[in-house]
């Protein structure tokens, strides 16, 4: 079927799309470049790819005017926080498109054309990370004491709900997730040496967002009235903020994190509350104390 499309393109040359970034990557200027791959100019067509999406991205406006506001919560049960980041490493999810003159071309909107990261990843991802962190439910020094497991299972299920297979009935858990959009494009290479020659093979190109992009996370803390299990708001909070800076900072965000890719510094911490407005602050701790003092209160489910 691929074939068949971009052969049809090739056939009827008017019918291409003429989209102009970044609506172009997700179609048009992608499938120009694709059509003089099929033709037989790889390396042609893979360098003008590059040249033409390297650089600068224009978020479209209906991106920012869709971003989660916060400003007026319904209940004084939820929290909201976002967290301003900047990459000090590539990050690289790979795209799902069927076919890509680029062996590892970035996570796009199919219609945007933006590279952006899912809300299901930065679920997967952060409830990693959350296990990670509180007592330990993953790694090398796992947590032993059972009561402690139990603790921390019930703030897990809490948060992030119970996966498949888990429990009798499925519960999506307290949090709801946003997309993050980044506004930057770059390439990196890989090139695995020959261990007889000593000289690289067949380089391995990678699209990635580069260093220096920024984005935001979202996260919006929602517990329903006799939510099963129970726990307190100011005990798992806490440890939601403590592995969302672990994430970013640390494990990084990256489908290729294991190799360094997707880390972050935080520039700023923001959260958000019916009844006691907003707050911003430059580090993690002086905003757990402030979120404290709301849920101390009278916020607490």
């Amino acid at each position: 079927m691929t074939w068949d499309y971009f052969v049809a393109l090739s056939d009827n040359p008017g019918e291409q799309e003429t989209l102009a970034r970044p609506e172009g990557l997700s179609g048009g200027f992608v499938d120009e470049v694709s059509v003089r791959f099929f033709q037989g100019d790889k390396e042609s067509a893979r360098r003008r790819y590059m040249e033409g999406a390297n650089g600068d991205i224009r978020l479209p406006e209906i991106i920012s005017e869709n971003a989660p506001d916060f400003s007026s919560l319904p209940s004084s049960t939820w929290v909201a926080l976002q967290v301003d980041f900047e990459l000090l490493t590539p990050w690289y999810s790979k795209d799902d498109r069927v076919f890509h003159l680029l062996d590892n071309p970035v996570c796009k909107d199919r219609v945007f054309g933006v590279p952006f990261m899912a809300a299901s990843s930065w679920k997967g991802m952060l409830r990693w990370a959350f296990r990670m962190c509180t007592k330990k439910l993953v790694g090398p020094e796992q947590e032993t004491d059972e009561g402690k497991l139990k603790q921390a299972k019930a703030w897990e299920w809490h948060l992030f709900g119970n996966e498949k297979g888990e429990g009798e009935e499925f519960s999506r858990g307290a949090l709801v997730f946003y997309p993050t959009w980044f506004n930057k494009i770059g390439f990196e290479v890989i090139n695995p040496h020959s261990r007889e020659r000593r000289a690289g093979t067949q380089p391995i190109y990678y699209e990635v967002v580069p260093p220096g992009a920024q984005g935001t996370l979202s996260l919006l803390y929602a517990p329903w009235p006799g939510m099963k299990p129970a726990v307190k708001a100011e005990e798992v909070l806490p440890k939601l903020f403590e592995a969302v800076e672990a994430l970013l900072t640390t494990y990084g965000i990256s489908a290729k994190r294991t190799v360094g890719w997707g880390t972050a510094k935080i520039l700023k911490w923001r959260a958000f509350h019916k009844t006691e407005g907003t707050v911003e602050k430059d580090n993690r701790a002086d905003l757990e104390r402030e979120v404290q003092a709301w849920l101390s209160a009278g916020g607490t489910p």
